[in-house]
């Protein structure tokens, strides 16, 4: 009754005591959080924060613990990429909730055991899973059994690991299981599902199925499947469902791109919008199965073609699409103005005849790739300034022909963000000089190129957004390209940086690197010879924006670096470099110190055998280099705390004290601004916790 009468008393106050009341309580000491902000108000604003900073908030204090938690019971999206988390942890954050939708996760330690959680709601709409050479097929029956609404399923490694089973049944139970299936990408292997009814299964796919991507498929199945595909659209067959009727986006690696694969594709898919194939042969090509002019007269045939991309790989031997040349390019260009983007690689005999036809024909043309282009010269590029192109991505790797000129000549398309010469032996500084008047270029890659200190001070005077920059293998450039590059504004905004595999780059690089207190994300400069622990204890000790020490790199590889001893490997402790997530180094260094390493800080990636670190962005090709910024927290510090720290309950999640200003809360909200509410809340809380 008491309390009844109070709440009728407040009601009658004038809106400014009401408010005056408010402030009061939300400054008094004496009362907790839950008591000064009503639980609603948290509850909502902690729903608009993604799982990184949850977690933050959860190791703040006991009250935010359990919101969030609630939190976890209902958030429509659970994305997990950063780090790979064990069972036990999936276990305490990924709990029961029937609104999820969308679940990323990299499962490189997670095997069979998880599947009851991964495949748990019957409300996931996309799933995304990195690494899942531990996972066997049973992945795929579960999720066809108990996830019928999946609309996008991206699944990369399956079964690799230890040669677990995936076998032809367990697709069929995914693609009768998931109706609504749009976009489906199996990135492994799928010569495990050979069966005489692998094509037959795709007819039970759902007809909403828009984007299609495989790892490999040997070409035995994919002929099958296609022709399959041609026979339901012929008008003979109006008794039988359209196989992929509606498919838009087709992503293939296979053994040879053949005319007859082109042909077949042409007629059986005649909704395609998005085309990347790539063949890897392992022996030269017969003129049968080979790609050959005709082959390409068969592109674009229904006008509606975006992307088309053709690459050959030389992944097991140096060779070519050498019976193509510039008769079958002008012959494709023809019937490719609707063309946005382009990638061509292996095409030795086209020559700037074939490549100027496509920049002339393509007025839609945005990016453009060609990579071992042997025969294309600065001609390619000469009255490119005459045509309405606005390219803004443009990659040319492998094209030892060109020139300064020609670089000069391609700049005058302003637009351009993303540039990639890669091995481009014959470049120099006088393309660097004209590449710095672009004014929204933030991609530059340079590796092998023949620039340099003076070259890349014409880039550190630039005014573009540089934020990524390779110049791994520029053998000519030495220490003072560090100073020259940052002395501008040009550097500043850089996050990707390779300084691999140059000689003469040594410690006092590093050193003036770490001065500038740049946030550089992610540094590669591996095989420099002249790189010691000075470089690591830098870079260890580098303060940025009053974070903790090497607070802002996500990945660093010093992989054979010769000075580098074990040493250095203590610098890779806790409190040292908190947000590391790959780590490179030469497995010889000290075994037992790099073991140790690992076991302390398990969410961080050792490599020591020399492998590439990250997620292949210097090749990436369906994204074409796009990178998806990274959104820094204590993540990994609240994870591994868990395991130290000695609270009553000894949960994973625990807390330390927060302090929030609730007053200053409570007066944005009275004015009615929730998204400063979560921004200062945030903030708060990430104030709050101790590295």
């Amino acid at each position: 009754m008491a309390g009844g009468r109070e709440e009728k008393v407040e009601a009658r106050l004038p809106a400014g005591d009401r408010l005056r009341r408010e402030k009061n309580l939300a400054s008094d000491p004496s009362l907790g959080m839950e008591e000064r902000l009503p639980s609603t108000v948290i509850a909502t604003i902690l729903s608009k924060l993604d799982l990184r900073s949850l977690c933050a908030a959860s190791a703040s204090c006991r009250y935010l613990r359990s919101c969030a938690i609630h939190t976890l019971s209902f958030t429509p999206s659970f994305h997990l990429l950063e780090i790979a988390p064990t069972l036990d942890l999936l276990r305490t954050l990924l709990l029961p909730n029937p609104y999820l939708r969308s679940l990323k996760l990299d499962c490189s330690r997670l095997d069979d055991s998880s599947i009851g959680h991964l495949a748990r709601a019957s409300s996931l709409q996309e799933l995304c899973l990195h690494n899942c050479e531990n996972l066997s097929g049973r992945l795929l029956v579960e999720l066809g059994r108990k996830c019928p609404d999946l609309r996008s399923v991206y699944l990369s490694s399956l079964a690799e690991h230890r040669k677990l089973s995936v076998l032809y049944s367990e697709l069929k139970e995914l693609l009768t299981g998931c109706l609504h299936l749009e976009s489906l990408s199996l990135l492994f292997d799928v010569a495990e599902f050979e069966h005489p009814e692998f094509a037959q299964v795709w007819a039970t796919a759902s007809d909403k199925l828009t984007s299609l991507e495989f790892g490999y498929i040997p070409m035995s199945m994919l002929t099958a499947l296609l022709v399959l595909v041609v026979e339901t659209r012929q008008p003979s067959c109006v008794l039988r469902p359209s196989v992929f009727p509606n498919l838009q986006k087709l992503c293939l690696s296979v053994d040879y791109i053949t005319d007859v694969l082109m042909s077949s594709l042409s007629i059986g898919l005649p909704s395609l919008t998005h085309l990347d194939l790539q063949d890897a042969p392992i022996a030269e090509p017969i003129q049968s199965s080979d790609l050959t002019n005709l082959g390409l007269q068969h592109i674009n045939q229904h006008g509606i073609l975006k992307h088309i991309s053709l690459i050959r790989s030389q992944e097991f031997l140096f060779t070519y699409f050498r019976r193509v040349n510039d008769l079958g390019i002008l012959l494709m260009s023809d019937s490719c103005a609707s063309l946005e983007s382009i990638s061509l690689g292996g095409f030795c005999r086209v020559t700037d005849t074939g490549f100027r036809a496509i920049i002339h024909s393509c007025s839609n043309l945005r990016k453009l790739r060609i990579s071992h282009g042997s025969q294309l010269t600065d001609l390619v590029f000469h009255d490119i300034s005459a045509t309405s192109l606005s390219l803004t991505h443009v990659s040319l790797r492998w094209c030892n022909l060109l020139t300064n000129i020609g670089i000069k000549r391609l700049s005058f398309n302003t637009d351009l963000t993303v540039i990639d010469l890669r091995d481009c032996r014959n470049l120099g500084d006088e393309a660097l000089e004209s590449l710095s008047y672009l004014h929204k270029l933030h991609t530059l890659l340079l590796d092998g190129t023949d620039i340099s200190d003076i070259g890349v001070s014409f880039l550190g005077r630039g005014g573009f957004p540089l934020s990524s920059l390779s110049l791994r293998g520029c053998k000519k450039l030495t220490d003072a390209c560090i100073p020259s590059l940052f002395r501008g504004s040009a550097g500043h905004g850089i996050q990707m940086f390779d300084l691999s595999r140059i000689p003469n780059l040594s410690d006092n690089a590093i050193l003036s690197l770490a001065k500038t207190r740049i946030p550089i994300v992610e540094l590669r400069i591996r095989e420099c010879p002249l790189i010691g622990d000075t470089s690591v204890m830098a870079l260890a000790s580098m303060q940025v924006e009053g974070g903790s020490f090497g607070s802002s790199m996500h990945l660093l590889d010093i992989f054979d670096c010769d000075r580098i001893t074990p040493l250095a490997i203590r610098w890779f402790k806790k409190p040292y470099f908190p947000r590391l997530r790959w780590l490179g180094v030469t497995g010889c260094l000290n075994r037992d110190m790099v073991d140790a390493l690992v076991r302390s800080r398990p969410f961080v990636h050792v490599a020591c055998r020399g492998e590439e670190l990250g997620n292949g962005f210097w090749d990436s090709s369906f994204g074409w280099y796009h990178h998806e910024e990274d959104e820094l927290d204590e993540l990994e510090q609240w994870l591994l705390e868990g395991e130290d720290a000695s609270d009553d309950e000894g949960d994973i999640m625990t807390f330390r004290p927060i302090k929030v200003n609730i007053h200053i809360i409570y007066t944005i909200f009275e004015f009615g601004t929730f998204w400063l509410v979560v921004k200062v809340l945030n903030q708060q809380i990430k104030m709050s916790c101790v590295y």
